[in-house]
């Protein structure tokens, strides 16, 4: 096995991998219990006929997607890079396509899968990166940092700092609310954990915020040590409903929830790769070796996590804790997998994990995602407008693929009338069309 994963040309040992794998874990777990909370719309209150998804399945799905999509990253690619279901593309599923446009739980999976294929069949072909690089990058950077803002918006929802104001919209919440309180207790020592460089700050600041918690009696204690440990939850209410809502995807609302899977999940893996590859020091001549095998771990981990019940798998920028804990190869990722695997029996934790728990999570990861707005060039106003559009759009829409539309379809115009056609590529015009299309079909 050292031979297999280059211990002695990679300069680490198993001590130094498995501490790198259990330092990535910990400072992701948290996805475990946001991820069910996001996709079974914890306390939103859902139109008559639609159905919620089970939280304890999702939680399971999480858990099986992230050791899956690990196991193959680690094993067949032989990087140090852990996945798990994305946040973004969860709000997404959950806030945008199914609550915003009615899509079934059931069809969005079917949407997920859809997707995944498509992404093994770019992969192999190798047009994957080809697709990529057809995209303007300021609007890579723009979708990112709207992702990141919308995420934000809905944690502070979800905390009730921002709430329904019917003269202005949105306005502050009742910050003396003892829920209130205890989610901005949880954003405060989230960020404070986070500052002064504690690895898996966020997953630490959720336990912290459910203790106290409990302990002034906002959240329920756990009963006993079943209340902590348990058998595996059945996954048979989301398992293979992906397959039987397979045909509901053929219409023009799935083809743009479809086109926003690929869109997102393409820059995020891509980005998460090359950032952690580089700190890692695997990049070789500025290119990632295998990186059509890390590619494709992506994408089979998304088939498998769809077909389980759960939004589209990716990369973890979270990875990179683990990297600076010594990681070097694609051990790592098994032995998070490991964990992943080992904590499904604590689904009875997600009790606990109230909206006042998850929400700092939301904001903290917000505020991560949002980095990549430096890296817009806002001095030119044929990009800054595009991009502008995207990043606001997405909570003002509640909508990440009302955002990416506006953006892109405003991107040609200001390009073609300040005389940059020769810098847009074609796909873009096609993308342009589509989501025109998208809105005439909205209308």
């Amino acid at each position: 096995m050292r031979k297999y994963f280059q211990f002695d040309e990679l300069g680490t040992n198993y001590r130094t991998e498995f501490m790198a794998g259990m330092t990535t874990f910990l400072a992701m777990a948290y996805i475990l219990f946001v991820n069910p909370a996001i996709l079974s719309l914890a306390g939103e209150t859902l139109p008559e006929g639609m159905t919620r998804m089970d939280a304890d399945a999702v939680f399971v799905a999480t858990a099986v997607a992230a050791a899956v999509g690990s196991l193959f990253m680690g094993v067949i690619a032989k990087y140090p890079i852990v996945l798990a279901p994305g946040m973004g593309l969860n709000a997404f599923f959950a806030f945008t396509v199914v609550l915003g446009h009615g899509i079934p739980w059931q069809t969005a999976l079917a949407g997920v899968l859809a997707s995944g294929l498509i992404f093994i069949a770019l992969t192999l072909t190798g047009l994957r990166e080809k697709v990529i690089n057809a995209i303007p990058a300021n609007l890579k950077m723009a979708v990112g940092a709207g992702i990141g803002v919308y995420i934000a918006f809905i944690g502070l929802q979800n905390a009730g700092i921002v709430v329904d104001n019917p003269n202005t919209l949105v306005g502050i919440g009742q910050l003396t609310s003892p829920t209130v309180l205890l989610a901005i207790f949880g954003i405060v020592v989230s960020v404070v954990m986070l500052t002064i460089g504690i690895r898996g700050g966020i997953f630490y600041g959720m336990i912290l915020t459910a203790l106290v918690g409990i302990l002034v009696g906002l959240i329920d204690a756990p009963n006993g040590i079943g209340g902590i440990v348990s058998s595996v939850p059945s996954v048979a209410p989301t398992f293979g409903q992906a397959f039987l809502h397979f045909g509901d995807i053929f219409t023009l609302e799935m083809l743009v929830v479809i086109l926003t899977f690929l869109f997102v999940d393409f820059f995020d893996t891509a980005g998460t790769l090359v950032a952690v590859a580089t700190q890692a020091g695997l990049m070789k001549d500025n290119k990632l070796p295998r990186a059509g095998k890390a590619l494709f771990a992506d994408s089979a981990a998304t088939v498998a996590g769809s077909i389980f019940g759960t939004s589209t798998t990716t990369a973890y920028i979270e990875s990179t804790a683990g990297v600076g804990a010594g990681g070097r190869s694609g051990f790592t990722s098994v032995v998070a997998a490991g964990f992943f695997l080992l904590a499904l029996f604590f689904s009875p934790l997600l009790s606990v994990v109230t909206a006042e728990v998850t929400a700092p999570a939301l904001i903290i990861v917000g505020v991560l995602m949002s980095s990549s707005l430096k890296n817009i060039a806002w001095d030119e106003f044929e990009t800054a407008v595009p991009a502008f559009l995207t990043i606001i759009m997405m909570p003002l829409s509640y909508s990440i693929a009302t955002g990416i539309a506006i953006g892109f379809i405003f991107y040609p115009i200001t390009m073609l009338l300040k005389g940059r056609a020769k810098d847009i590529h074609p796909a873009m015009y096609v993308l342009f069309g589509i989501f025109v299309l998208y809105f005439i079909f909205l209308s």
